[in-house]
Order: C-alpha cells, then structure tokens, then sequence
C-alpha cells in the first residue's frame, strides 16, 4: 500500500475515530458505506490486527485501531494548513503575487499598480522583490518569483513579455561639459568621454554597452554604480559622463540633460514564464497591471 492510497484511508480512520458511526462517516466524507468498512479492513489487514469491533449499531476502535488514528490526526493536522495555503493560493481574492522590479520603479511605477489593485482586491497579499535587472530575471527563471517589470525584456522562447511602457534615454553632462551647449548629442560624440554606468547585470549597462558597440567604439567607464542617482551625483560632481532616463525629480545642480539623436527609448516589460501555470491571483494581477498601461496580454 503505497502513500497515496494511505492518505485517504487514514482520513476515514480519523473520522472514525471521532464518529464511531460508519453511515454517518460515510455521509460526510461523500463515500459509499462499503467503501469506509472495505478501507478499514484493509488497514487492519496490512498492521495485522483488526482496528474496528463492532458495538451493537455502533462500531469501536480497538487499541491498534486508536494508536493509527491518533497518528493519522497528528500527521492531518500538519496537512492542512499546507491544503488551506493551497486553497488560498488558488482564490484570486486571497492569493499571493511575487512581483520582482528594478529599484528604480519602486519610488512611484510599482506602488501605484499595488495600490490600484488592492483597492479591488484587498484581501490578496504580495512580495515584492527588487534587485538589478539579470538577477531579478535569473529568479523568475528559478521559480522565486511570478512576474518581473524589467528593461529590456529577456529574450528566449521561454519567456512571455508585453511591453508596458518606454522611458526615452538621454546623456547628462556636467554644466561645464563641452557637450553642455547642445540640445542633441550622439552617441558617436561620447566616443572619447570618460563614461559612468551602472554594474554589470543592470539593464542600463546592457543598454549603453549595446549601443556604444553599434556605435563603432568600446566605452571608457570610469564609475561603475549600483544605483542611478549615484551615476547622477558623479556627472554632476564633473566626473564623467552618462547615458541614463530623465530624473523622476529635479537633477542635482550642476548637471545638463541632453536629448539623444536619433531618439531612443527604453523599453519595459511585464516578463513571466511562457509554460508556467500563473495562479488566479497572479494572472489577475497581470492583467490590471497590463490594462493599467493599456496594453493587453
């Protein structure tokens, strides 16, 4: 008798032993009569001693037969918190949604979709999980996470991405800088510029790494960062020069935004795993987050 045919005959046991009624027994867990008396001889069967006599209408649980319950009710017990964590991740109003996100999104992007879902849908709980853009791929790729908001999307037929929105990218210079009088610069006029970035696995270094090459030059990093402000404070400290989005607030004195000739953007996607099953809650989630940008999946 293998596990999964243990588990159920163990619950009829149970139930028996706090109803030593097998009809009754046999209503409440929807099984035939025969069934619930066939289960337990065949426990009593495989132990080698009968674990039900009869008691006029009733029936009794020998000592063998309560030593089992007893161990079927400990190990039931730890059962079904796991069954009601199921359930409720299961619900699309109770269930969790593990959302990983580039840091700079969780100043205004991310909070506001939380927000504007739980206000629909209150009950559902979330973890949140920020990191720079590979790692925050690599634990979608591994299960830790449902959905990631990332730039650029992943590429690879295992992933399934909806781009959200685009966040145009420019150069920012020191005041001082000799690109500071122009209102447009090329990526070809950073060619001899000390150039600050941000670490390797940053969708942002991948980005400007791309587009130097396409270029025709290998950039000169002089900083690589961990944070875009950091990149910020460094070109407005005259220490180099960057590729980065506009600021969400007002930049640190000292520095120039520049426009990018040609225009180019960078693109964010909502990613999640192509042949992975997304809960209720999860779907439901991507779903308003992508009607929140409207786009549709």
């Amino acid at each position: 008798m293998d596990e999964s045919d243990l588990a159920p005959k163990l619950a009829v046991l149970k139930a028996l032993a706090a109803d030593e009624h097998v009809t009754r027994v046999a209503e409440r867990l929807g099984l035939p009569q025969l069934t619930v008396s066939r289960w337990v001889a065949e426990l009593g069967d495989r132990l080698g001693a009968p674990l039900l006599v009869r008691s006029g209408r009733r029936v009794r649980l020998t000592r063998a037969g309560r030593l089992l319950a007893d161990a079927a009710t400990r190990s039931l017990a730890v059962l079904e918190p796991g069954l009601r964590e199921v359930e409720e991740e299961l619900d699309p109003e109770k269930g969790r949604v593990v959302l990983g996100f580039l840091h700079m999104l969780g100043r205004a992007i991310v909070p506001e979709l939380v927000r504007g879902y739980r206000a629909e849908h209150p009950h559902v709980r979330f973890g949140l999980v920020q990191n720079a853009r590979q790692p925050v791929v690599d634990k979608l790729v591994s299960g830790e996470i449902d959905l990631a908001l990332v730039a650029p999307p992943p590429a690879g037929p295992e992933f399934e991405s909806v781009v959200v929105f685009e966040q145009p990218l420019i150069v920012v210079v020191p005041a001082g800088h000799r690109l500071a009088p122009r209102g447009s610069v090329r990526v070809e006029d950073l060619a001899d510029e000390d150039l600050i970035t941000l670490e390797h696995g940053y969708g942002l270094r991948r980005i400007t790494d791309d587009m130097c090459a396409a270029a025709g030059f290998a950039p000169r990093y002089v900083f690589e960062c961990q944070e875009i402000e950091t990149v910020r404070g460094l070109v407005a400290a005259g220490l180099g020069v960057a590729l980065l989005t506009h600021a969400e607030f007002a930049p640190p004195p000292g520095l120039r935004e520049l426009s990018l000739t040609p225009r180019t953007g960078r693109t964010f996607a909502l990613t999640w795993l192509r042949d992975n099953p997304l809960t209720p809650a999860v779907r439901a989630f991507r779903d308003h987050a992508l009607r929140t940008h409207g786009v549709h999946a």
